[in-house]
């Protein structure tokens, strides 16, 4: 066959192929707006099954129909890496007990999909997306699980992730597990998610499931929140417990809600707070935790609020600053007092000493967790898990290697005095001449900024190409930190961050609320394979 022909052929294959990816994400966008629990709340799922329209049953079977039509098939969005075999069983006995000793609550029979770095004592595995865990089924439930489960919740399945929450590697690609694949954005097929809670942010605004839990050390909810149209909440450390979560910090690791209205994330975070033997930070929150979050939603809250436009976030994208312009300027019009800008002292400083503080905390309670494994798992220390992804290394690190993982094994125990030194430097900068000193200079009742950056595209042989964001400081004091959904550019979301001092949950939930309720800027993605730029 000549050369010409091939190409010719090669070439009308190629089209045919686009056209076919066109065409489904078409039929998918078309399921997607007949899709019977399309952009349902908790609310909506509750009133439907009080009045009888519909069970619990019949709502976890059509999440676990659009997860077969769009996350494993059509788009094949891949964010659910396991479901739960039970969950049928669980949705019936919620329906028997709502009839005969009526609901438990809000969330009472409602499905919610929840990290694969999260432990579950039932069927489904707890890997943080490797290999290496890949058999591993804990003996008891994290305890924010044991929270979902008392509230009602059925536990659908567990979300892909960027494998050890993206704590592999300086140059990994977002949203990649070895036992997870790669998810993709529902917005476009070809970007990212961002990472590491990719699993959850793509689920929930896929329609997957009506609510979902991610896990932040620093940035880990609130990125892959904005990259993927959401609300995400990284409260502040100690209001939920860490108990039965694969860790990489004690000082900055927390779980935190992920969905599609700050409704919602107020619901499941009153859901899962509360004190945990298990867990010493949670000592902190006893008095201050609230069981119904939904008390602060007031759609007039941004009327008098003091809010500082933090200015070091932005500048990475002018169609992202923007976007945020137009929701500072929203909130101003809604009565906000905008003290604009805002300067947080020590930007440029915060970095070498968080990166210090990871690699230490890291080895330290990876290894105390990998410890309490059975015989049967493979490894039981950092030092197993770097040799075992050495032998496994097609499977493990097809794309990117594993020098964080080595960094951090090089490190020695927390009574080292680099660590102390580290670990007092970031809650200096961060906390006393940071976000607390800035609330108190200018009165504020919280510190606005762009998120994070738009979708990029996956790219395996250079990693993620993400720019920008500010979740550096609330992560590493510690302080809770609110995302909801702002716009878009160039078809893709973009999220507003709040964020404040420690507990300033009820404050930032009142706030984000009413940025929303004004705004209204989420919507629906459309499953585009990609997006095209006219130039």
């Amino acid at each position: 066959m000549e050369r010409r022909t091939l190409l010719k052929l090669a070439g009308a294959g190629a089209a045919l192929m686009t056209q076919v990816s066109r065409d489904a994400a078409a039929q998918t966008a078309a399921s997607s707006k007949s899709f019977e629990l399309a952009e349902a709340t908790v609310g909506d799922l509750a009133k439907a099954m009080q009045s009888g329209a519909r069970t619990s049953v019949s709502i976890t079977e059509l999440y676990l129909a659009r997860i077969d039509a769009i996350d494993r098939a059509g788009p094949t969005v891949n964010s659910v890496i396991e479901r739960n075999p039970d969950a049928l069983a669980i949705a019936e006995a919620l329906d028997r007990e709502r009839k005969d000793k009526g609901a438990r609550g809000p969330l009472h029979g409602v499905p919610v999909l929840i990290k694969d770095n999260i432990d579950t004592a039932d069927k489904m595995r707890t890997s943080a997306g490797s290999l290496a865990l890949g058999a591993h089924t804990p003996q008891r439930d994290a305890f924010i699980v044991e929270r979902l489960r008392a509230a009602g919740c059925v536990i659908l399945g567990k979300t892909n992730l960027s494998e050890w929450a993206n704590f592999r590697s300086s140059r990994s690609t977002s949203a990649w597990s070895g036992r997870g694949g790669q998810t993709r954005n529902p917005y476009a097929l070809d970007r990212n998610t961002s990472g590491s809670s990719s699993g959850t942010g793509a689920a929930i605004s896929a329609d997957l499931c009506a609510i979902g839990v991610g896990t932040e050390t620093d940035g880990s909810i609130v990125s892959p929140a904005s990259a993927c149209g959401l609300v995400g909440i990284k409260p502040t450390v100690g209001l939920l417990s860490r108990s039965g979560i694969i860790p990489i910090s004690h000082t900055q690791d927390t779980p935190g809600p992920m969905t599609r209205t700050v409704t919602d994330a107020a619901i499941l975070l009153g859901a899962m707070a509360g004190v945990d033997a298990r867990d010493a930070a949670t000592r902190s929150s006893a008095g201050k935790a609230v069981a119904d979050y939904t008390r602060y939603l007031d759609a007039g809250g941004l009327a008098g609020a003091r809010i500082g436009v933090a200015r070091d976030f932005f500048g990475s994208n002018d169609r992202i600053d923007s976007v945020v312009e137009e929701g500072i300027a929203a909130m101003r019009s809604a009565g906000a007092v905008i003290v604009d800008p805002v300067k947080i002292p020590g930007v440029d400083k915060l970095g070498a000493s968080e990166i210090e503080v990871l690699l230490y905390e890291f080895k330290a309670d990876l290894d105390a967790y990998l410890a309490t494994l059975g015989p049967q798992s493979p490894v039981h220390s950092l030092a197993d898990l770097i040799a075992y992804n050495a032998s496994n290394a097609a499977q493990e690190m097809p794309y990117f290697a594993q020098e964080r993982l080595v960094d951090a094994q090089k490190k020695g125990p927390l009574t080292d005095a680099a660590y102390r030194k580290a670990l007092a430097a970031c809650r200096r900068l961060s906390r006393a001449q940071g976000i607390d000193a800035v609330m108190t200079k200018h009165r504020l009742d919280a510190l606005c900024a762009p998120t994070g950056p738009i979708a990029w595209l996956i790219d395996y042989p250079t990693g993620d190409h993400a720019d920008g964001g500010c979740s550096q400081f609330p992560a590493v004091a510690g302080y809770p930190h609110i995302t909801v959904p702002a716009g878009f550019a160039f078809e893709l979301p973009v999220g507003i961050s709040f964020f404040a001092g420690a507990y300033s949950e009820p404050s930032l939930i009142r706030i984000a609320y009413a940025f929303e309720q004004t705004t209204k800027a989420r919507r629906p993605p459309q499953f585009k394979p990609s997006l095209t730029f006219k130039g």
